[in-house]
């Protein structure tokens, strides 16, 4: 779709890819490029596969962005939001292929969608907003509410906990984890089994099944884009 993101169509799923420098960072083209890449797919009416490169999925949003001013920071923390709003409403299911690393908004992707399959190993998956001095913004809030039980919700919203692979499951962020080489073929195989559900049945019941959640985490967009997300140093 652009140099950032990449779109690949087989025969019942798209791949998307990020491909955006040493932390993956979700910027404006990246997000640009991932809702170009769900037209497609929405168009051709392909089950998404969404992945990272070899070791990260993605550190979270660009820094070079969120410092460059306090509005700055609001308008990409606003695009990210709406881009979950999209993914948890999104008519066919979106497996995640996680790579690796998972942090901030790399980690409320995660939140976003239908499957998420991660790769065996030390790797850091979690919230770290509290850590960087960042006050949990509205939407970030909404989107963990609606996926994390409420101890995994505080541990890793109002204390940024970091976890491994094997506890992102556990913690909510993760549903299967496998070796970096079953990673893609794994989707894949996800992907297939996605097939066989009845693709009306299945968006109608998602809508119905977030429906809450998906209402709150509007109104929190609203919110924050009143200028209630705080940046402290």
């Amino acid at each position: 779709m652009n140099e950032f993101v990449s779109y690949k169509s087989e025969e019942n799923f798209a791949i998307i890819t990020i491909n955006n420098g040493k932390a993956n960072a979700i910027s404006h083209d990246v997000i640009k490029g991932i809702n170009q890449s769900l037209d497609k797919a929405e168009q051709q009416g392909k089950i998404v596969i969404l992945t990272g490169k070899s070791g990260i999925f993605s550190g979270g949003f660009d820094l070079k962005v969120m410092t460059k001013s306090p509005e700055a920071a609001i308008e990409l923390v606003i695009k990210g939001s709406q881009l979950s709003l999209r993914m948890l409403s999104f008519p066919k299911p979106i497996i995640i292929a996680c790579n690796g690393h998972a942090i901030a908004k790399g980690a409320f992707l995660l939140l976003s969608a239908d499957y998420r399959i991660g790769v065996k190993g030390d790797f850091k998956i979690g919230l770290n907003e509290v850590l960087i001095g960042m006050t949990m913004h509205n939407a970030g809030i909404a989107i963990a509410k609606s996926r994390l039980s409420e101890v995994y919700l505080n541990r890793s919203v109002n204390n940024a906990e970091i976890f491994n692979s094997k506890d992102a499951i556990q913690a909510g962020f993760l549903d299967t984890i496998v070796s970096e080489d079953q990673l893609l073929p794994t989707a894949i195989k996800v992907a297939q089994m996605f097939t066989k559900l009845n693709a009306k049945a299945h968006a109608a019941t998602k809508l119905s099944v977030r429906k809450p959640h998906l209402e709150a985490l509007a109104k929190a967009i609203e919110l924050d884009a009143k200028g209630s997300i705080s940046l402290d140093s």
